[in-house]
This record gives C-alpha cells, structure tokens and sequence, in this order.
C-alpha cells in the first residue's frame, strides 16, 4: 500500500499517500499484554508474543491502509456470479474477509515454503548420507536460506513491490536521521541510509539462521516427525531471534556490527530509494508517535507541503521497525490528543481511534 506505519510502546501511527495526493493519518492506541501479564515480559516468551501480535495488527494495517487509500470502495462494474454471490453472502463484511483470507493463506504458504519445503527435500540425502544425520540439518537450514534469499530477488522484480519496498526505504531512512538527532524534513532525512538494525528483514535472516541452529539439535528420523517439530518449534524460534534483534539494536559493539552485517546486507533487497513524497509520508507516521507523546512540536507551518519538525525532546528511543519493535526499545505514544489534532498539517485527514 501507499503508506507507512511506525509503532510506539503504546500506540501506532500510520501514514498514507491518497490518490489526490494528500496525506492520510490513522492512530490506533496498543495495549501491550506484557502490561496486564508481568509474565508476559520473560525473554523469549515476550517474542513470542509480539510475533503474534504483529501478525494481528498487520492485518489491520492493511485493511486500514487500503481502506484510507479507498480501495475498499473500490466495485467492479459487471461482476462475476461468484463475486455476487460472496456480496450476498458478506455483505459489507467481504473486504474483511478477503483480507483476512489473503492474511491466512499467506502465512500458510510461507510456513510451507520455507520452514516444510526444505524438510521434505532435504530427505531425499538419507539413503547419501547415512548416519551422518548433522548434515541433513545442515543442508535443510543452507536450502530454507536459498529459498528465502532467492524469494526475496524475485520480488524485487516486480513493479508494484519496488515501489512496497521503496515506502520500506523511506521508513528507515526517517527513523535512522531521528536517532541520530537530524531534524526531520526531507532534505535531512535522504542523508541517512536505508538500513535498519531492527529491521523485519533482518529478523527473518536471523529467524533462518536461529532455526539451523535449533534443528541441528532436534533430530527426528520420521519425515512426519521432523515436520511436525517444524512448525510447533516456529513460535520458540522466533522467541528466540526477537531477543537476538533487541539485543543487536541496542548494543553498539563491534561483534554486533558484525552480527547484523547480513541483515543490513539483504535489506539492499528489500528497501528502495524513496521519493521525496514517500519521504514525507514515512515522516507523517513517524510525526504521529512523537507528538502523541509530546516530544516534538512543529515549529511552524509547512512551507510548499514540506513537514518540518523541531528537533528536541529525548531521543533515546528508537521507533519500531516492523517486528522487531520492543517494549523497551520504542518511542512511548500515550495515545491521540487534542494536541496533535491542531498539530496536523491542511491536507493531512488525521482519524483517532481506540481498540476495544
């Protein structure tokens, strides 16, 4: 979608570009489990948690993006019989559904793809092999890294997701100039790299390199077996690499420059050069978490539809950056306000919601 979304501890903001080119704002408030569950916030356990919580406002970002994009009003003029008969049968709950469905679907075939696939092929070097079962753990882990590594490649190649990827771009370059205390226009913000340590990229080549680590131990002869150990072993993994990130975004050791060189590597894949106006969106959301919690005001006016903001306040959060936002890593937004409310830019449709 035309858009990009930053997360606080306690609330996110997201930003999208309209087809008449104005600037859309939604803020949507997060109630953290970790909050209301203290055990919640064990290392591991929390990443598990958040990996599932990501999942759950990823759909609601994309529904909430499409439908500020008015892509959910979006009718065809002859419909199919089938699409008529999925109108009747949802009603004005069909958008919610596909979304949902596409959601499902797609984290169906990932899961297939690149945790199954390489199971099942990798068993064809039993009868090569022979007891020596370590190597079957090794090329499992080197094929579910090619499959990744080359999805990646191939979604490059695609038009639309350059342009996903240059958004991702424009995310990275405004939380990287903020952090390092530039201010926030987009003469300053192009300056920086495109490159984040905690970014969802590299926490999924970490998720890869984690799991031919965690299945290099759990040896399990049955092919039925090993795939089942699979996928109960997923929610673990991505425990376990959630605190590898954290860890990686908040140290600035040379080990972890070190450790994060093949994040920041494939992120060359997965972030594009933005536009001026894709800068300006990516700096809209990240506007929406800093004045929700009071640390920047603008200064003045946008001049010729630039965003400019002032570059105090405390800047020793970071903003979130896809699923690796952590509780004690983010920027902390106590919520919509009347404040941020006479704060928006004209042109800029700011919508204040609160999850039940």
């Amino acid at each position: 979608m035309e858009g990009v979304m930053m997360r606080g501890k306690k609330s996110y903001s997201l930003a999208v570009r309209a087809p008449d080119k104005s600037i859309k704002t939604m803020k949507r408030s997060v109630k953290a489990s970790a909050q209301r569950h203290p055990v919640l916030r064990l290392p591991v356990l929390r990443g598990i948690i958040n990996f599932g919580s990501s999942l759950v406002m990823g759909i609601r970002v994309i529904y909430d993006s499409a439908d500020m994009a008015g892509l959910s009003d979006l009718k065809e003029e002859n419909p199919s019989r089938f699409e008529k008969w999925l109108e009747d049968r949802f009603g004005d709950k069909l958008f919610d559904v596909i979304m949902y469905f596409s959601v499902v679907l797609s984290l169906c075939l990932s899961i297939g793809l690149f945790m199954l696939l390489p199971v099942w092929v990798s068993s064809f070097l039993n009868n090569i092999i022979g007891d020596r079962k370590w190597i079957l753990s090794i090329s499992e882990g080197l094929l579910r890294m090619a499959i990744f590594i080359g999805y990646l490649y191939l979604m490059t190649k695609m038009k639309e997701i350059r342009r996903v990827f240059e958004f991702h771009g424009a995310e990275h370059k405004t939380i990287n100039c903020y952090e390092s205390g530039g201010e926030l226009t987009v003469a300053d913000v192009r300056k920086h790299p495109r490159q984040h340590t905690r970014c969802g990229t590299s926490f999924l080549l970490i998720v890869m390199l984690v799991s031919m680590v965690v299945f290099f131990f759990v040896r399990v002869e049955n092919i039925g077996l090993r795939l089942l150990s699979r996928l109960l072993l997923v929610p673990v993994i991505a425990g376990i690499s959630y605190e590898l990130i954290m860890w990686a975004g908040r140290s600035k050791s040379p080990f972890v420059r070190v450790f994060s060189a093949p994040g920041i590597w494939l992120q060359k894949l997965t972030t594009g050069e933005p536009d001026d106006e894709q800068i300006e969106v990516a700096i809209e959301a990240l506007y929406g978490v800093l004045e929700d919690d009071g640390v920047v005001k603008r200064r003045r006016e946008p001049e010729s539809g630039e965003n400019e903001a002032s570059g105090n306040g405390d800047r020793d959060g970071g903003a979130g950056c896809g699923a690796a936002d952590d509780e004690s890593g983010g920027i902390i937004a106590d919520g919509a306000g009347d404040e941020a409310r006479e704060s928006a830019e004209p042109g800029t449709e700011v919508v204040f919601l609160e999850d039940d």
